[in-house]
C-alpha cells in the first residue's frame, strides 16, 4: 500500500524528535518539553502531587520520563494502561580524562556502551552530547554538533578487508578523532562546556555519548523507508508520546488511566534507578493512585486490571540473511508492527496478551505480525519480562520490525512507525 500523508508527517516528526534526543537525558527532556506544551504539568519528584482526576503530568528521573492522563472519573481501582520503551541507544559514552591523541591527532576516549554495530560507526560525523554535573549544583544538556570521527583504514594498507572483514580491537581502533594538535594543550570537556555555555573549569561529572549526527531521512520507491540512528527505541517513545498527546486533548471517562514510561539502560540489562528495572515506575504508580484515594489493596486491584505494552524494535526478515531467521515467521518492513513471542520468556507475550493486542490493532485497521526467533538464534530481552516481574501487570512485547538494529543508523518502514503510534493511541483508550 501507498505511504499516506500522515504517515509521512510522522516520520518528518520522529526525525526531528531523534535530531533533538542524542543522549537519554536530551530525549527525556525532549518528551517532557513536548508535553508540557501540550498542556501536561511538570512534576518533581521532591515536590508534594496534586490528585487530579482528569489531569495530565509528566516527571524525569535523570533519562528516564513518565507521563500520564488520568480519566475525569478515574477512581481507587482504575486500570493504567502502561506504554513502555526506553530511551538509550547501544554506542559509546566518554571517558574519565577523555582528552587524548598521538601523532598531532586529538582523539576522544570513549567506552563501548551496550552491544553496537562497532563497523557501522565509521566514517560518520558524530556529535556527544549528555549532561554535565557542575560545581554550583546545576544539570545541564550539551551538545557539540558533529564533531568527532572514526577514519576506517584505507584499502590499501589493509588488502585483506574485504575477504577478512573488519574486526575492531575495541580499545584501540574505536578511539574517535575530532582536531588536530597536542593532546596536552586541548580539552575535548571544553568543546561540551561551550556547547552549554558553562566554564568547562565548572565540570564536576559528565554522562555523555557519541551520536550519529545525520538527520533521518525518508526514502526508497514510493517513500517506503525511513533510516535514522536511535530507533532503537526513540521510535517507540516517540508514538507513545504522539498517542499521548492525541488522547489528552479529549474528554475522557470509563477510560484506563494512560502511561507512557520511557526508561534509560535499557541495552545494559535496566539495572538502574531510571532503568525498568529500578523503582521509578513503582513508585510513580504508588504515588499516582494514593493520589485517587486508593489504600495498597485497591491499588494491587488496579494492577490486576492493567496492561502494559513492551514497545521495542524487532527483527525484519533480511533479504541477504533469510536462513537467519525462522523459516516460516518473517515479518518485513512496511506490513505492520510486530507482536513478539519467545517460549523462554524473554518476551511477556502470552495468549491472553496475544488477543488483546490483536484487538487494539483491528480498532484502528493496523495489520499487524509476529515475530519469533529461529531457534539456533537466540534473541535479547525488552521491559517487558522485567515490568511484569516487578509489578505483576499483564504485559504484551511489541514493537516494529526493521534491519539494521544496534547500527548507528538503523532502517524502519514508513507506515509501520505511523501504525505504531495508531495502535498505542487505541491502547491507552480501550
Amino acid at each position: 500500500m501507498p505511504v499516506t500523508p500522515d504517515a509521512l508527517a510522522h516520520a518528518e516528526d520522529l526525525a526531528d524528535f531523534v535530531a533533538a534526543s542524542p543522549s537519554s537525558y536530551h530525549a527525556a527532556a525532549e518528551v517532557a518539553s513536548r508535553l508540557e506544551g501540550a498542556g501536561f504539568t511538570r512534576l518533581e519528584e521532591e515536590a508534594a502531587w496534586p490528585a487530579q482526576p482528569g489531569g495530565r503530568f509528566v516527571t524525569v528521573r535523570d533519562g528516564a520520563v513518565i507521563a500520564w492522563v488520568v480519566p475525569t472519573d478515574a477512581g481507587a481501582t482504575t486500570p493504567a494502561h502502561v506504554f513502555g520503551a526506553h530511551t538509550d541507544s547501544p554506542g559509546f559514552k566518554l571517558k574519565p580524562q577523555p582528552t587524548t591523541g598521538t601523532r598531532g591527532w586529538l582523539q576522544a576516549g570513549v567506552e563501548v556502551y551496550g552491544g553496537p554495530l562497532l563497523n557501522s560507526w565509521l566514517d560518520r560525523e558524530l556529535r556527544l552530547a549528555g549532561r554535565l554535573a557542575l560545581a554550583d549544583g546545576r544539570v545541564v544538556l550539551a551538545d557539540t554538533g558533529p564533531l568527532l570521527r572514526l577514519p576506517q583504514l584505507a584499502i590499501h594498507l589493509d588488502r585483506n578487508v574485504n575477504a577478512n572483514g573488519i574486526a575492531l580491537d575495541k580499545q584501540v581502533e574505536t578511539q574517535p578523532v575530532w582536531g588536530l594538535g597536542d593532546p596536552t594543550q586541548a580539552d575535548v570537556l571544553a568543546e561540551l562546556a561551550a556547547s552549554a555555555d558553562v566554564a568547562a573549569s565548572d565540570i564536576r561529572g559528565y554522562d555523555v555519548v557519541m551520536a550519529d549526527s545525520a538527520r533521518g531521512a525518508v526514502f526508497g520507491k514510493d517513500d517506503a523507508f525511513f533510516a535514522s540512528g536511535r530507533l532503537d527505541d526513540l521510535a517507540s517513545v516517540h508514538a507513545g508520546v504522539v498517542a499521548l498527546v492525541e488522547i489528552a486533548a479529549r474528554t475522557r471517562t470509563k477510560a484506563p488511566i494512560a502511561v507512557l514510561a520511557a526508561f534509560d539502560h535499557e541495552e545494559l540489562g535496566s539495572a538502574s534507578r531510571s532503568g525498568a528495572a529500578g523503582p521509578f515506575l513503582e513508585d510513580v504508580l504508588e504515588r499516582l493512585y494514593a493520589g485517587l484515594g486508593a489504600d495498597s489493596s485497591e491499588r494491587r486491584r488496579a494492577y490486576a486490571s492493567s496492561w502494559c505494552l513492551s514497545s521495542d524494535v524487532g527483527h525484519s526478515v533480511h533479504p541477504n540473511y533469510v536462513a537467519k531467521h525462522d523459516p516460516v515467521v518473517q515479518p518485513v518492513l512496511g506490513s505492520g508492527p510486530i507482536l513478539k513471542i519467545n517460549a523462554n520468556q524473554r518476551y511477556a507475550t502470552d495468549a491472553v496478551g496475544a488477543a488483546s493486542w490483536r484487538t487494539w490493532c483491528e480498532r484502528v485497521g493496523v495489520d499487524t505480525q509476529e515475530f519469533v526467533s529461529n531457534n539456533a538464534v537466540p534473541c535479547g530481552s525488552t521491559i517487558g519480562p522485567i515490568t511484569a516481574t516487578r509489578l505483576g501487570i499483564r504485559t504484551v512485547d511489541i514493537g516494529i520490525p526493521i534491519l539494521s538494529m544496534h547500527s548507528a543508523r538503523e532502517l524502519a518502514g514508513v507506515s509501520d512507525l505511523y501504525d505504531l503510534a495508531r495502535t498505542a493511541e487505541s491502547f491507552f483508550t480501550a
